[in-house]
């Protein structure tokens, strides 16, 4: 049975029927519990109506859930051969927003594509991924640690990067250089080179921080002194960290959150969803949230481990450790552990953007499960 599997996952004439077969249907049913949170959270903070969050969030997930799927049933070797074409598309997307973007709290990063608010940070992410994948899947250990041959993929991180920071968008940018920097971990660069721009990194910082923007500076300032402004910069982190502290271990009960719906805690549908669920259902509310977001960055790990292809690996570690950083940033920001940055919760936060890009994501880890055992070609010396 298992010899008949891989064989369906190699042929590329494999039906729908079969590569359906395949689909992990239980990973499909943990990302519908992550949205049915969503849902709650969002009822709730549109104070106990459908409307204007829940109902809208409900629509975005089935239709991207159509979409992840038909994504899946797409040959994995297929996406590989347009992974540089999906690089393209993505940095043209950032240079029309840089050109003709929507701009909103000071910041441009938007674009409209008919009925969707389109954020091309956020889908430069995956196809930064896909492209280092491809670049780096069929390379020998020697190849890899080759300074010339580590030039081209660099800029290639390095270029979105400039245009997301341009915009401004700090948090994105960094999360980009991050997760760019996770295929070149997992692709076998070597620990040093790591050290190095970290280093290079540090020196420069006092630099970067004095070309930052007043409100970027602002943030920083606050979060190491939250208490120095409390009824303006300081004012987003104190009440998250009150709505945080009032649910105790239980909680408050659904629609019973004080901060939230007394409007105390502001963004509460968005950047602050997590803290909105922390007071209602309190602390188990809030670990079980975190054991489902952290079950699907474990999937994306074991999908890494079980694909026999460089390139399915590295696509699965790139896409497990963007969802990773989305998770950690918006946990670590509610609860004042690092500067309020503006990003999502995924699947849970209100938001069309971020939900269809991670969706997407998702899709694209499914197609790497479904064809892990494609035969790709031997590694270049």
């Amino acid at each position: 049975m298992v010899f008949e599997r891989r064989l369906l996952t190699r042929d590329r004439g494999a039906g729908l029927l079969e590569k359906l077969w395949l689909v992990p249907w239980s990973f499909v049913l943990l990302l519908c519990a992550i949205a049915a949170v969503g849902y709650v959270a969002l009822y709730s903070a549109g104070g106990g109506a459908p409307e204007p969050y829940a109902s809208k969030h409900a629509l975005r997930f089935g239709f991207s859930l159509v979409m992840m799927l038909s994504i899946a049933m797409i040959d994995i070797r297929v996406i590989a051969r347009l992974s540089w074409v999906g690089y393209a598309l993505g940095v043209a997307l950032l240079v029309l927003v840089a050109v003709h973007g929507q701009v909103g709290k000071g910041a441009q990063r938007w674009i409209e594509l008919g009925p969707i608010q389109l954020q091309p940070s956020e889908l430069m992410k995956i196809m930064l991924v896909l492209a280092l994948a491809h670049w780096f899947h069929r390379a020998s250990w020697e190849r890899v640690g080759n300074l010339l041959f580590l030039v081209p993929p660099t800029l290639a991180v390095l270029l979105p990067v400039g245009l997301i920071l341009k915009q401004p968008n700090l948090g994105t940018g960094l999360i980009t250089a991050m997760v760019g920097g996770a295929v070149f971990w997992a692709a076998g660069v070597r620990w040093w080179k790591f050290a190095l721009i970290l280093a290079s990194a540090a020196g420069i910082a006092p630099i970067a921080y004095e070309r930052l923007h007043d409100y970027q500076r602002a943030r920083i300032q606050t979060f190491l002194d939250p208490e120095s402004d409390p009824l303006g910069a300081g004012y987003n982190i104190i009440q998250s960290k009150i709505a945080l502290g009032s649910g105790g271990l239980w909680g408050k009960g659904f629609l019973q959150g004080t901060q939230g719906h007394l409007n105390f805690l502001p963004e509460k549908q968005t950047d602050f969803i997590f803290t909105m669920i922390s007071e209602e259902f309190g602390l188990v509310g809030a670990l079980g949230t975190l054991l489902l977001l952290a079950l699907v960055v474990f999937f994306a790990l074991a999908v890494a481990l079980r694909t026999r292809h460089q390139y399915g690996r590295l696509v699965a570690v790139g896409l497990g450790v963007n969802f990773f950083l989305y998770i950690f940033v918006n946990i670590a920001m509610v609860t004042g552990s690092i500067p309020v940055g503006g990003v999502p919760l995924p699947l849970i936060s209100h938001g069309g953007s971020a939900m269809l890009t991670a969706m997407l994501g998702f899709g694209l880890l499914l197609s790497v499960y479904v064809h892990r055992d494609a035969e790709f070609g031997a590694a270049r010396e």
